[in-house]
């Protein structure tokens, strides 16, 4: 009561009569009530000492250990339309399964038939390239008979050369006896004038020692002309074998010319024949493309693009398959300011959506129905979310995680140093981060050798 008015009822009327008054007012009440705010104390400063386990707790979810083991789509390298669904969504496929069928959309590849006579083309070039091959060994052995040729031309020729001067020769020394046969003819002419003159020899005789001279003049102006001949024999020998030199290298090189020519159709063709089996394959393949096939093991998801008749690009996402035989991981991450204090190997807690549990956070041993990990991966820079991305992997040591979909959300509990409860207050009062805990990788070394 206020006791605001100047009639003051308490001291008029005595309340101690009332069992409300005696049970509300009873001293034992305070005696109990002491000894509980006594007991109450003692129990929090005993608490307040007790060991607190400091921890990093971050929201995740489930994910495989292996980035090939994790939910993928399967696109189409080619552009194409969807003709058939061989599937449905929440199949099982085994590897090499097919998908759905799809066809083509470039006008270039209508032709059902492309692969067959892109075959025949390269067997055609093929042939091509043999002919050519045989023409350059023609021509080959063309070049080779000329070069035989000229050369027992040139020897021909070289030979009538030899003979040309040997007749040069000849004549020459026929020449110079034409010229001694001369004089002699000549001293014996003056010689039979003088002895008619002196009346020893007859008119005759003189007459016939100059008939004698002329014939040897005569026979001396034939040698000179067959001397002269005989040069230009010579010259005629010469010339010959510059003719045949000049024929044939003209002719070699023709031959010579035509076997390159005949090569570079040769080269050409065999590189046609390289770029259609070129062709040939990628159409063998492009072919092979039209069966969208599951690339391993696993359920088909969702259907992205449906329906019969849908035409995409390549590349387009056309279906999502989850893989059956997978190893499970936790996603989860922390803030900057806890990352110093995240090591590969470091052992966490794990709670599971849907899974129940009781978690009490800083005494990991009390908690029930959480699973333990172990920190196999670390991101080295920050995610979108401002926050780094670590991997967990299943603790071998701890009980075998639950069977949980990929996807579903998870609470992680990363176990650092121990302090007293109080510390543990005082530090989340002022906001400070947990103790910088660097873990005695040589005790776990040893702990592992030792199992």
């Amino acid at each position: 009561m206020l006791n605001i008015s100047q009639n003051t009822l308490n001291k008029k009327v005595d309340l101690s009569g009332y069992n409300a008054v005696q049970k509300v007012f009873h001293r034992k009440h305070y005696k109990y009530f002491n000894r509980f705010l006594k007991i109450f104390a003692v129990s929090v400063v005993i608490i307040l000492f007790l060991p607190w386990t400091q921890n990093i707790s971050g929201n995740g979810y489930l994910t495989t250990l292996k980035p090939d083991h994790r939910p993928q789509t399967i696109q189409s390298p080619i552009p194409g339309r969807i003709e058939t669904w061989y599937v449905q969504e929440g199949d099982f496929v085994q590897k090499g399964d097919t998908i759905l069928f799809i066809s083509e959309v470039k006008n270039e590849y209508f032709d059902p038939n492309l692969v067959e006579r892109t075959g025949q083309q390269i067997k055609a070039k093929s042939m091509s390239v043999e002919s050519y091959g045989e023409k350059v060994k023609a021509l080959n052995t063309q070049a080779e008979a000329l070069i035989n040729e000229r050369k027992l031309k040139l020897q021909q020729a070289e030979n009538k050369l030899l003979q040309s001067k040997l007749k040069v020769q000849s004549d020459s020394i026929d020449l110079e006896a034409a010229k001694t046969n001369i004089s002699i003819a000549q001293r014996q002419f003056d010689r039979t004038q003088q002895l008619e003159k002196e009346g020893l020899k007859a008119v005759t005789d003189v007459e016939e020692k100059r008939l004698k001279l002329q014939e040897t003049q005569a026979k001396l102006i034939s040698q000179e002309n067959k001397l002269l001949a005989s040069k230009n024999e010579v010259l005629n020998a010469k010339v010959e074998i510059n003719r045949v030199k000049a024929e044939y290298a003209d002719k070699i090189a023709k031959s010579r010319s035509d076997k390159y020519t005949a090569q570079s159709n040769q080269f050409d063709a065999e590189a046609q024949v390289t770029k259609l089996e070129n062709e040939y394959t990628n159409y063998s393949m492009r072919n092979d493309m039209y069966y969208i096939k599951a690339p391993q093991s696993g359920f088909i998801n969702k259907a992205l693009r449906a329906g019969v008749g849908e035409t995409f690009k390549e590349g387009d996402q056309l279906v999502s398959i989850m893989p059956s035989d997978y190893e499970l991981a936790v996603e989860t991450y922390v803030k900057p300011i806890d990352l110093p204090l995240i090591h590969v190997g470091e052992e966490v807690r794990i709670q599971f959506d849907g899974w129940p549990a009781i978690v009490f956070s800083g005494w990991p041993n009390v908690s029930y129905g959480t699973y333990g990990g172990k920190i196999v991966a670390i991101e080295r820079f920050i995610s979108d979310n401002g926050k780094y991305r670590v991997l967990i992997a299943p603790d071998e040591n701890d009980h075998e995680w639950p069977e949980i979909q990929v996807g579903s959300g998870a609470r992680t509990i990363a176990l650092l140093e121990d302090v007293p409860i109080w510390f543990e207050l005082w530090r989340q009062l002022n906001g400070f981060p947990p103790n910088y805990y660097q873990p005695n990788t040589n005790e776990k070394m040893a702990k592992s050798e030792k199992k």
